[in-house]
């Protein structure tokens, strides 16, 4: 059975149920997602690299769905993050003994920070990791002889 060839609703869904694992192990916080996008990226390159397409085509399409995965990556943040965001118009909450860290010295700014920080840096980050295993993968996949810079 060779993995490049599979169906890509049924990577797809094995990569959303890998991604939902790493989101609960990681209980909200997304660094095994993050360090996830370099074998995503690997495989996706590998997958394309079959393909007919042109190297443009094929950059695009890398790119194309590097974008999905932190997307699924970006929903979970929201379903996670979102609605505890809602202690900040509670003026009852205690945020300060919430569980995040103090990264700006001011519980409700570092809440705010914590939040910005969850729903949308981790998914860019993921994104970018992605991006960048499946560029370096295309790099050293790219044979001197075959590259035409078109």
């Amino acid at each position: 059975m060779d993995i490049f060839k599979l169906n890509k609703k049924f990577t797809f869904l094995i990569y959303f149920i890998l991604d939902t694992l790493f989101v609960g192990i990681g209980m909200g916080v997304p660094i095994l997602n993050i360090i996830f996008g370099f074998p995503v990226g690997w495989y996706i390159t590998k997958r394309l690299s079959n393909s007919p397409r042109n190297l443009k085509e094929n950059l695009g399409v890398m790119l194309k769905y590097s974008f999905y995965t932190s997307l699924i990556t970006f929903i979970w943040m929201v379903i996670i993050w979102v609605p505890i965001s809602t202690m900040l118009i509670n003026p009852t909450a205690d945020l300060a003994h919430f569980g995040i860290p103090m990264i700006l010295y001011d519980p409700k700014i570092s809440f705010i920070g914590w939040i910005i920080l969850m729903v949308f840096i981790s998914p860019f980050l993921q994104l970018l990791t992605t991006v960048f295993a499946a560029q370096v993968t295309m790099w050293r996949s790219l044979d001197e002889n075959n590259y035409r810079g078109e």
